[in-house]
Formats: structure tokens, sequence, C-alpha cells
């Protein structure tokens, strides 16, 4: 199934439960037949979004414009920024736009990273964590949405993880990826293959929304609505002690 196809029979079988999400309500009116029609869109607001990106830059120009473009977005509709530390590669040009424009910014960064020659210094408030895993428990607790630009082993390890979280039943927070040049085509068509051959399941695919500009991902992951599968034990944040830990405690001085 091409993601293509994909996309069209998602937006045919959603339209589930929505959850306990925050979502704006309006009624739309429609002419039809002499008749008015009412319909209910429900539209998430986001205060922030966590995003997942490389500490290189990549080899083309598009990469960077992309992040800049993801920034200036965020700041466009008053969405602050969560990320993972850092004012390096494609995350620091994210940081260093959404701070630039007003927005508020929170690094989360293991000790261990501090160092200015590992991943430079942290844009915005800083947060300090004990290891890899309590930094993505902490992104997660922080963050009402995820976003994935191009990135390495890190960014599709952190990816894959709130992907699962959210399969769990652990939230039902928005996942997205922004698909500059085709660089998510293959990843996308290795979930269709999974679908395809039986290790996932509709609910499961029906996670991940992507698309190639800023602007049309977020209006898409603002119309999100999680397909569920309730064969699946469902958890929350506050019952997965043995999948999280504790809140960090921020640090009192902004960075950048």
């Amino acid at each position: 199934m091409s993601t293509k196809t994909w996309e069209g029979a998602r937006a045919r079988v959603v339209g589930g439960a929505m959850g306990n999400i925050n979502v704006e309500q309006e009624e739309v009116k429609h002419e039809a037949r002499g008749e008015e029609l009412k319909e209910v869109i429900f539209k998430r607001t986001f205060k922030r979004i966590c995003v997942f990106c490389g500490s290189s830059s990549g080899y083309k120009d598009i990469f960077s414009n992309v992040a800049l473009s993801l920034g200036r977005e965020l700041v466009n509709r008053k969405v602050d920024l969560v990320y993972g530390g850092g004012s390096i590669g494609l995350m620091g040009q994210v940081a260093q736009t959404v701070r630039a424009g007003g927005g508020h910014v929170i690094g989360v960064i293991p000790k261990a990273l501090m160092g200015k020659e590992v991943c430079g210094q942290t844009v915005g408030e800083l947060v300090t964590v004990v290891d890899m895993h309590q930094r993505k428990a902490e992104m997660g607790r922080l963050a009402d949405a995820f976003i994935a630009l191009p990135g390495g082993y890190g960014t599709l390890e952190e990816l894959l993880e709130v992907i699962t979280w959210s399969q769990l039943g652990i939230h039902e927070k928005p996942v997205g990826l922004l698909n500059v040049d085709g660089y998510y085509n293959p990843l996308l068509a290795l979930f269709d293959k999974a679908l395809e051959e039986g290790f996932l399941g509709f609910s499961a695919r029906s996670i991940v929304v992507s698309a190639p500009t800023a602007s049309e991902l977020l209006d898409k992951m603002e119309a999100y609505k999680p397909i569920h599968d309730w064969t699946i034990p469902k958890l929350y944040w506050e019952d997965a002690n043995c999948l999280v830990y504790p809140p960090a405690v921020p640090s009192t001085v902004e960075q950048g």
C-alpha cells in the first residue's frame, strides 16, 4: 500500500473518540439541498511541541531551510519548543529561531552531554537529567505533540519510542514526520510493508502523520484523531511508573 493510498484510507476510517485531549470545537454550516447541516470540526491546540532532529545540518540546504521554517511556524502559532538541548545542527537552528521570535524554549539534556564540544550551548531554559532514558521521558511529559525533522540514529530512536508509547496507550499526542525532500519516504514505506505483512495493525499505522512542509504538517496534527485498538491495555503516564522517571528539576538560569 503506497503512502498516498494509506493516507486516503486513514481519512475514510478516522473519527473515533477523541479521549482526554485539548481541542477547540467549531460549528461549520453547510448548505445542501436547501437544508442547513452542522458539522463539528475538532482542532487541537498545542502549548508545546517536542522536535526531534539531527545535531548535524545535513548536506542539503533544504534541510536547514525547513528547520528554520518550522521554527517560524511555531512562533506564528504561539507554540513553545521542547528539544534535546544544544545549539548545533538542525536542532540549534529550530531552537534559535523560536527563541529569536519570542517563543519559550526548553532544552532537555543529560549531564554527560552538556560539554559545549559535544552539542553546543543549550538555547533557552535548561533542564538537566541523569541519562538518555530520563531525557525522553521528560520531553514526552512536557510536550503536547512530537515532530521529527531529518536526523540520524538518535532522531529515529526518539521517534520510534513515542510512536510505541502511543501504540501502548501511554499518550494520544500527535506524532508528525516533516518529510522534506522525501527524506522519510523509506521509513514510511517500511511502515506500510509492516502493515501489509501483518506486523502492524491499522490503528498502529495511523499514529504517524507526515507532510513536506511545516505548515501542512501542523495543520494535519491539529486535526489528528487517534484510531484506537482496544485490544491493547490502556496505560497512562501516572500509571506507568515503571516506564517513566519523576519530573526533572529545571535549571533556574536561561541559556543563550
